[in-house]
């Protein structure tokens, strides 16, 4: 059992006796390990290997660890990558409106090193968006699942076809 402080003694002075009085009996003889290098430490030095194996093996990423401005000005740098597969127009500006919600918290009360950036304008993401949409060209799914490109005869078929409308459904008269 521990045996409590006593009173008039420091607690440094008191650990130090202790572990001294352990090494003395011979209670860290023979552990595991002793001798060898502490695994995952690598073979140069790296203060924080520590840590770094810590992060890994809870399935973190560094980012946890940036400042919010280093985080707000990554993600502006990275933004357009971000939005290059959304489907439509208004998931984009929600995630650009997202963005610059944050951007407007950290700026009305900014911690860390200060990181000079600015709210992002919504149309010229909008508009870097399209043309990259423009540039891919539109792939279909075929009911095996694969990919095809829209081949230009089923898209002038469709066009043919007189469009059935509403009423006509509604009150199953007509076809086509």
């Amino acid at each position: 059992m521990t045996e409590r402080k006593p009173p008039k003694e420091t607690f440094e002075s008191w650990i130090d006796k202790q572990i001294r009085e352990a090494a003395e009996r011979g209670e860290f003889d023979n552990l595991s390990g002793a001798g060898k290098p502490i695994p995952g430490a690598g073979t140069a030095y790296d203060e924080d290997w520590w840590l770094r194996g810590y992060l890994r093996r809870e399935g973190v990423s560094g980012d946890a660890l940036l400042p919010p401005s280093l985080v707000l000005r990554r993600d502006i740098e990275h933004l357009a990558e971000s939005v290059r597969d959304t489907a439509t127009e208004r998931e984009v500006r929600a995630t650009v409106s997202e963005l610059n919600k944050r951007i407007v918290e950290w700026l009305r009360m900014p911690e860390g090193p200060y990181v000079p950036i600015a709210p992002v304008n919504a149309d010229e993401i909008v508009a870097q968006w399209r043309t990259a949409c423009a540039t891919v060209r539109p792939m279909r799914t075929s009911f095996s699942g694969q990919s095809t490109p829209p081949s230009r005869a089923a898209a002038d078929e469709a066009a043919a076809r007189p469009r059935r409308r509403w009423w006509r459904r509604w009150w199953g008269h007509g076809t086509g």
